[in-house]
């Protein structure tokens, strides 16, 4: 459903190679409109994932169950998920790649976020995020949309 508008106001579709128009170029017009010094910040529209679940701590069993738990829950919601779990990886290489790669929204399962009462949530353009309960998760992207 990709269009563009004419000088007239007239939305019309985007035909692959049109003109020089493609996906390729559209997708480095996105890249280089919305980046900044981190990296990519994809808009939700054509994000290639919604959430990327980033996990702190994998080698304690509850942060584990927990993350694959919200993992399985927005994947069966039908919430495009990318999953974080290298052990080998430290938490700032996780979070610095997570910016680099852009995806709206970063939800942190940390042993200190369920001591928190839940995980972290983030979109990609705020400076901080927000302890919330894993079931507020589907919620919270339903009202983003």
């Amino acid at each position: 459903d990709l269009t563009y508008k004419t000088e007239n106001g007239e939305e019309k579709p985007v035909i692959m190679g049109s003109y020089g128009i493609g996906l390729p170029r559209l997708m480095a017009t996105v890249v280089e409109v919305f980046a900044d010094e981190k990296g990519i910040v994809w808009p939700e529209s054509i994000a290639p994932f919604n959430v990327h679940i980033v996990e702190i701590g994998g080698e304690k069993k509850e942060v584990r169950k927990e993350a694959e738990k919200l993992y399985q829950d927005l994947q069966e919601k039908g919430i495009e998920v990318l999953y974080d779990d290298r052990r080998e990886s430290t938490p700032g290489k996780k979070f610095a790649d997570s910016d680099l790669i852009g995806i709206p929204y970063r939800v942190v399962v940390s042993e200190r976020s369920l001591q928190e009462g839940g995980v972290e949530v983030k979109k990609r353009n705020e400076k901080e995020g927000r302890v919330v309960k894993p079931s507020e998760i589907i919620k919270l992207l339903k009202t983003n949309d």
